[in-house]
């Protein structure tokens, strides 16, 4: 008994500290239940070159599994390499991840450019880069500065179980939906015009589906949340 006491004030204080609630089911709860089924069939399925089934997998994964949980208060690093945890952004959330060998869609980045200024007071635009600080900060410089950068650079080896699997099951890119209180709303993939796309017409197909994304699962919470703040309740 004298063992156990202080095992379980330890871990009663870690919970608390990292803002886990024992009602809610996470990300990385609902990860690894259920990864390595989704990985083997969605595996296979690429194997085959069958392109659909792959993205016919993914949504189902995401759907039945990951959305409706709520995101774990992983720590990324921001431009000036300070650490910045996930539950500091208090406005709902559309969190991007990407790589500098992943390059982003056609007229994806204008797009989130423009929307940047259209939601600056509702929405938390983070893009979440996996590659160094000089990389990062080179790329950065396309994106408007509404858009919270942030990095995770491999190399340093600080990486827990989310902010790996956040990369290395769902692939990049990959838009996540989140509300303020960090319930995934929903999870997709960016939008791939093809390359002869016309500019143009890349740019507002990427902002139709961003815009449309964020009013249906981040806008509707949020004006929720706002109207019961005003009633006290």
């Amino acid at each position: 008994m004298k063992i156990l006491l202080p095992l379980i004030i330890f871990f009663t204080l870690t919970t608390q500290s990292q803002g886990i609630e024992k009602d809610k089911t996470y990300f990385s709860t609902a990860l690894s239940m259920h990864l390595k089924e989704y990985n083997e069939r969605a595996d296979r399925a690429y194997f085959y070159k069958d392109y659909k089934e792959g993205e016919r997998l993914f949504k189902e994964f995401t759907s039945d599994f990951l959305e409706g949980t709520y995101m774990d208060n992983f720590k990324v690093r921001n431009l000036k390499k300070k650490p910045v945890h996930l539950y500091e952004f208090k406005k709902p959330m559309l969190l991007i991840t990407y790589a500098s060998w992943c390059i982003p869609g056609k007229g994806e980045i204008p797009a989130l450019n423009q929307l940047a200024d259209e939601y600056a007071k509702k929405v938390d635009i983070v893009v979440l880069f996996w590659d160094s600080h000089s990389k990062v900060k080179e790329l950065a410089k396309q994106f408007n500065p509404k858009i919270k950068i942030t990095f995770v650079d491999e190399s340093t080896n600080e990486q827990d179980f989310v902010i790996r699997k956040l990369k290395h099951s769902l692939g990049l890119p990959t838009c996540f939906l989140i509300s303020g209180d960090k319930k995934i709303m929903a999870i997709q993939r960016s939008v791939f015009p093809s390359f002869q796309t016309d500019e143009e017409i890349a740019y507002r197909k990427n902002f139709e589906a961003i815009d449309n994304s964020i009013s249906k699962n981040l806008l509707l919470n949020f004006e929720s949340e706002y109207a019961d703040n005003l009633l006290g309740n």
